[in-house]
């Protein structure tokens, strides 16, 4: 079938949809919600079978949903309604929830159902990463169901009616920033971290420190560090530790607040400059003691013969100094006994390369992308020359630009079900580094290389199995993927044939050096990433991108 996405971004989500749909064999058309016009005029070229609204914040055009049938997927049970179904599910300590395909109508939310599934939601998890995980994984089957049920042509809609059993849902308003207020003289560390993760990554805890306003992300516990609530106790890898009623909590990142222009997320200790700085820094080690409850964005395990090297950026944002943590964390794995050494966050994002934002508010972004494009590839090399032990690229969530090369340098990388992959730099204006001139085509060749740069479009996790791109696909849950990845890696590395394969990659890592010596390749994509540094569009590409402005027309295949 010919299928319309109508959405007001191609985030997470609508890219999923986009590339599974694809990959069923319908043809795909994304087009950004912008004037009734303008979407009536592309589904009148396109003339789809059916509409589908992944993420729409705007009403479809009447027009367009009494001629044809238009599907909304509702990231709620059966009845939810209203604009921030996760956000009320999270502030009340929801567990089972759920996602509703349903068809647009003259009240919002208020059509007829055309498929719902249930999902549960981890207590520990922050809205984002659910919606990027379990409720994506949700929303997908009922997405495919939907689908199927429509082109069958003999299925008929169930209309929403509130007395019906299993009807567990309710229309609720927005969720305003008076209920996320938290009171750091009173609130309990657990309820200031409901009140973060509810909020997380949009719109934040608006609040206040040092007389300055700002919007509040993350949300993490802390079980040493201990002060007067509401005061800044500590900084660690950009974050800082904040008092609660009852103990600490660290704050990841900050967003100035009510501001006449567009602002955009920082680390914390970067939004709060001289004031976090003058704070105690309080690291910990690689290998956190059993129970231990702290953040940290890096740490290291071992299970058996594997090393375990988890990290967690927030939005897989790599600056500078985090590049250069996880390097130091992967040459610790290297000094360790271990057969197989295993790259990947815990849930969530893998990797999105070079961090934007960070950029975005350097003093010199110009220095400063030159410096973290720079400390991309110093971790990417250790990773390419490292031929003394099998290493694995563990994907538990999506992964685009630098964050795709880096795990395409690893041995094998292994995709959780779900997972999308935007093996590309173009929408930045970028040419591209972290050695991807050597590894992409290595995987997938040279043509096949060249359309996944050029074309920029998602690939889900089937797709970049079939291409090369993926060595397997795990069908894990986002909770359960760290754990069956880990368990693999112990089988490989109890694998009789290791050894063998160990000195073959050896061997054809000195004959690719011999052909083309890696400081080429980095060479070569360092002049060019020069130039889009120093000129063209990156830098006007990269502030609307961060500021979530709009650049560029819709995007169409």
């Amino acid at each position: 079938m010919r299928i319309l996405l109508l959405a007001s971004a191609n985030n997470s989500l609508t890219q999923r949809v986009d590339a599974e749909l694809h990959d069923r064999g319908h043809v795909v058309r994304l087009q950004l919600a912008g004037a009734d016009e303008e979407v009536c005029a592309t589904v009148r070229t396109f003339d789809p079978h059916l509409v589908v609204a992944p993420m729409l914040k705007s009403a479809i055009p009447r027009e367009l949903w009494t001629r044809r049938v238009c599907l909304v997927v509702h990231p709620g049970p059966v009845g939810d309604r209203g604009p921030a179904a996760l956000d009320w599910a999270i502030d009340g300590g929801e567990r089972h929830w759920g996602v509703t395909v349903l068809q647009a109508a003259e009240e919002f939310d208020a059509g007829d159902i055309w498929a719902s599934v249930a999902c549960e939601l981890p207590p520990d998890a922050a809205k984002s990463d659910l919606y990027r995980g379990e409720v994506a994984d949700a929303a997908l089957e009922a997405v495919h169901l939907a689908v199927q049920r429509f082109a069958s042509g003999g299925y008929r809609p169930e209309p929403l009616d509130y007395s019906r059993p299993g009807v567990t849902g309710r229309a609720r308003p927005r969720f305003p920033q008076a209920r996320r207020r938290i009171d750091w003289t009173r609130d309990t560390t657990a309820t200031v971290l409901r009140r973060l993760r509810a909020a997380d990554s949009q719109p934040g805890v608006l609040d206040e420190i040092g007389g300055r306003e700002f919007f509040l992300y993350g949300g993490h516990e802390e079980d040493r560090i201990t002060g007067a609530p509401g005061r800044l106790l500590a900084r660690r890898a950009g974050a800082v530790c904040r008092g609660t009623a009852d103990g600490a909590v660290w704050l990841t990142q900050l967003r100035p607040g009510r501001r006449t222009v567009p602002t955009f997320k920082q680390s914390a200790v970067t939004a709060l400059g001289d004031e976090a700085r003058a704070l105690p820094d309080a690291p910990v080690r690689l290998v956190l003691p059993p129970g231990r409850r702290t953040w940290t964005d890096v740490r290291y395990e071992e299970r058996g013969r594997v090393g375990l090297v988890r990290f967690s950026f927030p939005a897989g944002a790599m600056s500078t100094l985090q590049c250069r943590r996880l390097l130091g964390a992967y040459r610790h794995a290297l000094t360790r006994p271990t057969r197989v050494v295993v790259l990947g966050a815990t849930r969530d994002f893998f990797s999105n390369g070079i961090h934007l934002g960070e950029i975005e508010a350097a003093a010199d972004p110009v220095r400063e992308s030159w410096e973290n494009i720079n400390a991309m590839d110093d971790l990417v090399e250790a990773v390419l020359t490292t031929t003394d032990r099998l290493t694995v690229a563990a994907l538990g969530g999506n992964a685009a630009a630098g964050g795709v090369m880096l795990a395409l340098a690893a041995d094998e990388v292994w995709c959780r079900q779900g997972v999308v992959l935007n093996p590309h730099y173009r929408l930045m204006g970028l040419y591209g580094s972290e050695y991807w001139t050597y590894t992409l085509p290595r995987r997938v060749g040279r043509e096949q290389a060249r359309r996944l740069t050029e074309d920029a479009v998602p690939v889900s996790a089937a797709r970049a199995r079939h291409l090369g791109l993926a060595d397997c696909v795990l069908p894990a849950s986002p909770e359960g993927f760290p754990g069956e990845a880990a368990a693999l890696a112990r089988r490989v590395a109890a694998s009789p044939h290791l050894a063998a394969r160990l000195r073959d990659k050896a061997r054809r890592r000195e004959l690719d050096e011999e052909t083309k010596p890696l400081a080429l390749y980095r060479a070569g994509e360092l002049a060019r990433m020069r130039l889009d540094f120093t000129g063209g569009t990156y830098h006007r590409l990269r502030s609307a991108f961060i500021r979530k402005q709009p650049v560029g027309a819709p995007v169409a295949r």
